[in-house]
């Protein structure tokens, strides 16, 4: 399995610009060798990519990127996150893996088999988890390198109604949930959240941000913000098309932008 150079996709910014748009969930492709080791027939499988897919949050990027005054960076995953899930840990660190969606999920969305049981993840995240990692970590260099912090700003989305998969799925369903970290995610990157975007609520019902593990826990300068977005406030769940929400929340994503570039 080699590093396909369509896995993930880094997207030049302002050079004076600190922050990346991480956009890891929003893709449907699987390679084939990949498709052969999911047993759910296409099927279930097109069902399976609606309920997990983060649908059209790298177009809310792409358009956010556009309105902003200083274009950001963007980092987009161009594979689906079942073929490796590039946000979570790969190791027992990760809770998800108690419902068997670790970095290579091994069961789906309502708790079914999406890979047998004892698969070996290792191939997955050489080929895939690891490239993208050392990528994205270059990416922040980079942006520390070029201007002394940087600011990941996570793009997801989530559904109206709980899955069974979800850990913390009794919780508020606000129209944009922000996951934080106790150290990368500083009061003012949260002020201009809530500025951009009006509704919001912390951590519920997702919380955490992604700021790659040779940061983690170690760099302030690196902050981060979790953005996710409830689905029916833009698109028809939950596979469908987007709607008129989706300009208006590029635009607050550019307000956010824009705050924290300053």
């Amino acid at each position: 399995m080699t590093d396909a150079p369509h896995s993930f996709e880094p997207l030049a910014g302002a050079g004076h610009s600190p922050v990346i748009l991480h956009v890891p969930h929003s893709a449907r492709e699987i390679p084939d060798d990949v498709r052969a080791g999911i047993v759910l027939g296409d099927e279930e499988l097109e069902r399976e990519l609606d309920h997990i897919t983060d649908a059209h949050t790298a177009e809310i990027a792409e358009a956010a990127a556009g309105l902003a005054g200083v274009t950001p960076w963007r980092f987009v995953n161009r594979l689906s996150r079942l073929v490796v899930d590039p946000e979570r840990f790969p190791d027992e660190r990760e809770e998800m893996r108690a419902v068997g969606m670790g970095a290579v999920y091994t069961r789906t969305t309502h708790g079914g088999v999406l890979r047998p049981e004892g698969v070996d993840p290792e191939p997955l995240l050489e080929g895939y988890f690891l490239p993208y990692a050392r990528a994205m970590t270059q990416a922040v260099a980079g942006r520390l390198a070029a201007t002394g912090r940087a600011v990941i700003i996570d793009v997801h989305s989530y559904p109206s109604r709980s899955l069974p998969y979800e850990l913390h799925g009794e919780g508020p369903r606000p129209a944009v949930c922000l996951g934080t970290d106790s150290l990368h995610t500083p009061p003012g990157l949260l002020d201009a959240a809530r500025e951009a975007f009006g509704e919001t609520r912390l951590d519920s019902p997702f919380s955490g941000t992604y700021v790659p593990l040779e940061f983690y826990g170690k760099r302030p300068e690196v902050s981060a913000l979790m953005v996710e977005i409830r689905r029916d406030t833009y698109m028809t769940e939950p596979g469908g098309s987007a709607g008129a929400g989706l300009e208006r929340l590029a635009g607050a994503l550019a307000d956010l932008v824009d705050a924290v570039s300053r």
